[in-house]
């Protein structure tokens, strides 16, 4: 009724507006009229509007069994005649929409929805029934459909998660809420939603409007160790909340996350723990515990010590996993010295909130840290021990002692010994009761200047018990090695010289180290002062010149002299040796540059060492057998040998790039008497015969070595069982034989090797290439004794010739 009613409002509203423009356009014709008498112009007509509508209204989620009415279109041509047709075309005609062609009604044929779809467009027009030709321009119109409140709110999530800290103000924000209704937001109030809570009260509370979820109570009542989870119920409601709207609702799960506010607590005021006196440092000794009832990082804590007379012997740490304190030594411990420790600890957190508590929430806690006695090993009074010795000192000399002492109460007696893994060459000893340490052997500063031992202590009542030392034994170096020459000098002198030259710079070398460092004097020695040819300048810095005394020499009077050089050093006792110039008289340039020396001179020069000469003995000897072997091998090519290089098949490998010329080849290699080797010798010819023709020659063989027969080249089919091996023992003996008769064969064993494959299968070859040339007939009814799969082969070859005519 009430869409009947505003289509009739919209109805009449039109014909209003419409004869309103028909009276303002009339009074114009007629004053047109006048004028167009008067100036005898034409005189217009106006045309009448037709369709006097532009849109229906439809209510939606019709639930009636008739079709639902829009409303009715009336068109200026329909008389009631029944000759006008009305016609709807656009979205829906003819389906959702449908007309009455004769009266214009407008129909819905099904309920609609306006949340699937809010307006159709549709075109109506009328035509003349009997020659269909349209009466009116087609005009267009829309069906709006009015909404009801036919959808409930609905929210985003099903369930929403939040959090707020513990302990926050009044109103503090935790999450919002949203929630959508599908209905018409411009019609009406379906679509205007309020907010409530319906599960949650007193801690929670929400916005009407915006769906804010918000702190109700004040921070003494929101303890998140008191509890930490809630579960809040919040509901949506449509016509802004009145009765009759329609409600969604969903979860809110919102926890109290943690702040600090809680102080750590020690459980125990007292600790006590023990600890051997043999821990090392950072051996922990015990843990205590304390609780927090804070959660992550609020609960991690910080442990110290502030007191007690422990405090440089023992530290503490927290345990990152456990957050336990764990008790540490730092320092060895000594029963004897001291038996107990008292400490006292604080604990308190690592991040700190002063809102919730001041700066001063820390707890403490006594530690009693008992030392217990254990059996130690003997203590020595020194960490390391360095001795000196001269490297002449007499064995039996004591360089040192070491003292060792057992730190326990009952002072065990103790005994020293030498770890011998130190000291394998027995160099020292040390007595066992004293710790003295003496020499067993001689020492050689030269040799080794430091001796690393280390002693061993232990005690008498407890072998068990026992501790090492190093000691550092450093050997003093005494003036015990006289210098020598720095190298071995050979020099030469020319024959036309000048008295005074020098022709050599000589220095000196000594093992040992004197403090002040070495200084060394040169002179000649007094044997070969009087009638040597040179003399000695001594430079004063550890070198001295050799200088010639004469103008001339004659390499043919003497062509190498030996001058001897002493050496002394300035250590005490001093030492000294003597030291041999090698001078050679040779022949030289005005420059006075070396020519010529004589053979003598070469030959006695003492460069030449031993394994110098033992090295060219050996280069002489493997030369010599060199040539000796060399010339064995030229002697054995000079003899002929038994066979041509070309068919000697030991050592020579021939290669035939000749692919052969097919079955018309005769010429060509015969592969048949590989596979038939009881025809290989009666085929075997001379080359200049035909390889298919069985030689005739009887002077070729002897009597026992003769070939077969061409008869006896005809193989017989043998069966399988038969065969074995026969035919391969025939090949090999057949060759033995040939190469036992044959007088070409070399004198020595030699080994031919056959690459024999066997005879095939029992069929023997089906190719004419292996047949003798015999034109005999022959029999084949053998084969039907194979098998079923020679059969057809036997029906072919057994077959006479006139079953083919």
């Amino acid at each position: 009724m009430r869409t009947i009613f505003l289509g009739v409002l919209v109805l009449c509203l039109a014909l209003y507006l419409d004869a309103l423009a028909l009276v303002g356009q009339q009074a114009e014709p007629r004053s047109a009229k006048g004028t167009a008498a008067e100036n005898r112009g034409p005189r217009l007509k106006r045309v009448r509007r037709g369709w006097m509508w532009n849109q229906f209204f439809l209510q939606e989620e019709y639930t009636g069994s008739d079709y639902q009415y829009i409303g009715k279109l009336q068109s200026d041509q329909d008389h009631g005649n029944g000759v006008v047709k009305y016609v709807l075309s656009g979205e829906g005609a003819g389906t959702i929409f449908v007309i009455d062609e004769n009266n214009g009604d407008l129909h819905a044929t099904r309920r609609l929805d306006r949340e699937e779809k809010a307006f159709y467009i549709l075109k109506a027009t009328v035509v003349n029934k009997r020659t269909g030709q349209k009466l009116e321009p087609e005009t267009e119109f829309t069906v709006k459909l009015h909404d009801i409140n036919d959808n409930e709110p609905t929210f985003s999530k099903e369930v929403y998660s939040g959090s707020v800290p513990e302990r926050s103000d009044i109103g503090t924000s935790v999450i919002q809420v949203t929630a959508t209704d599908a209905d018409d937001s411009m019609y009406g109030s379906s679509a205007k939603l309020v907010y409530s809570i319906s599960q949650g009260h007193p801690y929670f509370s929400v916005d009407p409007n915006t769906g804010v979820i918000r702190t109700a109570l004040g921070p003494g009542d929101m303890d998140r160790e008191q509890r930490e989870h809630y579960q809040v119920v919040i509901e949506a409601k449509d016509m802004a909340g009145q009765r009759g709207g329609l409600t969604g609702t969903t979860v809110v799960n919102i926890s109290l996350t943690d702040v600090n506010d809680n102080p750590p607590r020690f459980t125990h005021s007292i600790y006590p723990f023990s600890a051997p006196e043999s821990y090392k440092p950072g051996t922990p000794v015990g843990r205590v515990k304390a609780t927090d009832r804070d959660i992550g990082k609020n609960a991690e804590m910080h442990y110290s010590i502030i007191g007690g007379d422990g405090m440089d012997m023992f530290n503490i740490s927290a345990d990152k996993d456990t957050q336990e304190g764990v008790i540490i030594v730092s320092k060895p411990l000594d029963y004897e010295r001291k038996q107990s420790y008292t400490l006292e600890i604080q604990v308190q957190n690592t991040q700190l909130d002063p809102r919730f508590m001041p700066l001063g929430s820390k707890d403490m806690a006594t530690v009693r840290i008992s030392v217990e006695d254990v059996d130690e090993p003997p203590l020595f009074n020194k960490g390391h021990y360095v001795m000196e010795v001269k490297e002449d000192a007499a064995v039996g000399v004591a360089l040192g002692s070491v003292s060792a002492i057992d730190p326990d109460r009952a002072r065990s007696p103790v005994k020293y010994s030498i770890d011998r893994r130190t000291d394998m060459d027995r160099l020292f000893n040390v007595h066992p009761g004293n710790g003295s340490v003496f020499l067993l052997r001689s020492l050689d500063r030269e040799e080794t200047a430091w001796h690393n031992v280390s002693i061993i202590a232990t005690e008498f009542n407890n072998p068990r018990q026992s501790s090492h030392v190093p000691v550092h034994i450093r050997v003093l170096d005494i003036n015990d090695n006289a210098p020598t020459f720095a190298t071995t000098y050979e020099t030469f002198v020319c024959e036309r010289t000048k008295a005074g030259q020098r022709i050599q710079t000589v220095s000196a070398v000594d093992a040992d180290e004197p403090s002040m460092g070495h200084k060394f004097f040169f002179s000649l020695a007094p044997e070969g002062t009087y009638k040597s040819n040179f003399t000695v300048r001594d430079n004063g810095d550890n070198t001295a010149g050799i200088l010639t005394r004469r103008a001339s020499y004659s390499r043919l009077h003497q062509s190498v002299y030996l001058v001897p050089v002493v050496i002394t050093d300035g250590e005490y006792p001093m030492q000294s040796s003597t030291g041999t110039l090698t001078v050679r008289v040779c022949t030289c340039d005005r420059e006075g540059n070396m020519e010529l020396c004589s053979a003598e001179a070469l030959s006695s020069s003492p460069g030449l060492s031993t394994g110098a000469l033992i090295a060219i003995l050996l280069c002489a000897i493997i030369l010599l057998m060199i040539v000796v072997l060399f010339t064995a091998l030229k002697r054995q090519r000079k003899q002929e040998p038994l066979i041509i290089s070309k068919e000697d098949v030991r050592d020579n490998v021939v290669s035939y790039n000749d692919e052969g010329g097919g079955e018309e080849d005769t010429q060509a290699f015969d592969i048949g008497a590989l596979r038939h080797p009881d025809a290989a010798a009666a085929l075997e010819e001379v080359s200049n015969q035909r390889r298919d023709i069985i030689p005739t020659d009887t002077l070729l063989y002897p009597a026992h070595c003769r070939a077969p027969t061409a008869a006896s080249l005809i193989m017989t089919p043998v069966s399988v069982s038969s065969r074995d091996n026969q035919d391969v023992r025939e090949f090999i003996n057949q060759r033995v034989m040939d190469n036992d008769c044959n007088p070409t064969a070399p004198p020595y064993d030699s080994l031919a090797t056959y690459a024999y494959e066997g005879s095939g299968s029992v069929a023997e070859s089906l190719s004419s290439l292996g047949s003798v040339s015999s034109e005999a007939e022959q029999d084949y009814h053998y084969l039907s004794d194979w098998g079923p799969r020679f059969r057809k082969l036997a029906d072919l070859y057994g077959a006479e010739d006139s079953d083919f005519c």
